[in-house]
């Protein structure tokens, strides 16, 4: 029995679920339905299916420390494949595969997009074990979602002939685009047609076999990118000029549509339909179809009283959010941001996205809180020449040693102990006490204890962005 990885794609960008959703930090990495993170749920989705290694996760460069860390608080190892630019699913997908083939085995590849919502995992794995069955024989899987709706904002798969009696698997007979309301619902009524759902298995070799076939150009551009790789821990660097040069393609169109279609030479491609409660949470009327709600339809994260509303979502994430009469209405407060949609209107989040980015407004990537390798910090204030931030850096972390040519800083410790090195000296600053940091002067912040170091940092100076930082040494590799 072959070796199953798990290989989850993490390059998305999720504009349409902001603000909560953002640039620097995407909706994968957000816990939008339980507890975990939409990355760490899919990480774990194949526990307890036999064989199963450690996932390769490929993911943005600029993510890699917090997809690092919540596989770290999963108490999972993995690989994590950094893509220096993003080139869609299928170079995605070949670098995991060439990756798992650099030792001449030839692993069970099981991808899945970051970002989507599985409800009923028992489901999902039964399923999940039965196409591994089908790629040891050398099949191309993927997986259709039994639609119980006329959507109109996901791709369809028709399924062909069963490929045995009672077997629960299809062949693959053709993908359609995204179709308007009246095909979705002939679809509907036709009964062969599922929501491609983005999920593929398969052997590595099988992949890249059918890529060499379909899409040469992709995999000579991974295949490059990969020669001159370098590894840093569970981080995998390949290079960034050869990967800049792959073109840019989706698994569906650069492969499985042609497997579809056939040929002697080709990989046969089947279809298993799953009623498992997927959704790709695509837009914030997804994430209220699969929240918990109550007999008036209304779903709520956080802080929130609702009176006399209808059918609504409401996500609070900072203060008390009070709603009345509202129906058919998603309303998402942030510390610095507040949508109010209609739900047939959410798709068109990215749209006000794109107005924020076209006006340079940080809104539409960053966050209030920032996360940093090291811990985070929180922008609590700012004025014309001033700006205060609370700071928490992980037991034994370190900021790097840098230097600012317009700002000073003054610290104050409010939990935990902080070593500070300020020019040629080093001390410790302990809670309720502080110290200053004067403009041109090298400087350090670590926490050299087992509990989390919280403080207080007031910046103040001529110019405050966060681009005023010269940095000496880092523990982190940024320059």
């Amino acid at each position: 029995m072959s070796v199953v990885i798990p290989v989850v794609l993490s390059g998305g960008s999720g504009t349409r679920l902001w603000p909560l959703s953002r640039e620097k930090y995407p909706k994968q990495l957000l816990p939008l339905v339980g507890d975990n993170s939409m990355l760490q749920e899919t990480v774990a989705r194949l526990n307890g299916i036999d064989g199963v290694a450690g996932p390769f996760l490929v993911c943005n460069e600029e993510h890699r420390f917090a997809v690092a860390e919540q596989l770290r608080l999963l108490g999972m190892h993995g690989q994590i494949l950094l893509e220096p630019c993003g080139r869609n699913t299928a170079p995605a997908m070949t670098l995991a595969a060439l990756w798992a083939r650099r030792e001449g085995k030839d692993p069970i590849l099981v991808v899945m997009p970051a970002d989507h919502v599985i409800l009923e995992g028992g489901v999902f794995r039964a399923a999940v074990a039965r196409a591994v069955e089908l790629a040891e024989q050398g099949f191309a899987v993927t997986f259709g979602i039994t639609p119980d709706c006329p959507e109109t904002g996901y791709g369809y798969i028709q399924r062909g002939a069963p490929l045995s009696s009672g077997d629960g698997a299809y062949a693959l007979s053709r993908f359609v685009e995204k179709p308007d309301r009246e095909t979705a619902q002939a679809y509907l009524d036709q009964g062969d047609y599922l929501w491609n759902s983005g999920i593929f298995v398969m052997k590595a070799s099988i992949w890249l076999s059918a890529l060499s076939m379909c899409r040469p150009d992709i995999l000579d551009a991974c295949t490059t990118s990969l020669q001159a790789v370098s590894q840093d821990g569970d981080f995998v660097r390949v290079d960034r000029t050869a990967f800049e040069q792959c073109p840019s393609d989706s698994i569906d169109y650069a492969v499985m549509e042609k497997l579809s279609v056939g040929g002697n030479a080709l990989p046969k491609a089947l279809v298993i339909p799953l009623s498992a409660g997927w959704s790709d949470v695509g837009a914030w009327d997804a994430l209220w179809k699969v929240l918990p709600k109550c007999e008036a339809g209304n779903a709520v994260r956080g802080d929130v009283m609702l009176e006399s509303c209808q059918n609504t979502l409401v996500v609070s994430e900072s203060r008390l959010v009070t709603c009345i009469g509202l129906s058919d209405v998603v309303v998402v407060e942030t510390d610095d941001a507040v949508l109010v949609a209609q739900h047939d209107a959410t798709q068109d989040v990215k749209r006000i996205v794109e107005r924020l980015k076209a006006e340079k407004r940080s809104v539409a990537q960053w966050h209030r809180k920032v996360h940093r390798p090291w811990g985070w910090y929180d922008g609590v204030d700012a004025g014309e020449r001033f700006q205060v931030k609370r700071i928490c850096v992980k037991p034994g972390a370190s900021l790097s040693l840098q230097m600012h040519h317009h700002r000073a800083e003054h610290w104050i410790v409010v939990t935990g102990t902080a070593r500070v090195t300020k020019g040629e000296e080093a001390f410790l600053v302990t809670e309720n006490q502080s110290t200053y940091i004067p403009l041109g002067v090298k400087h350090r912040l670590e926490n050299p204890g087992i509990v989390p170091l919280e403080m207080i940092e007031v910046q103040s100076g001529s110019y405050l962005g966060e681009d005023d930082i010269v940095r000496f040494e880092d523990t982190y590799g940024r320059g």
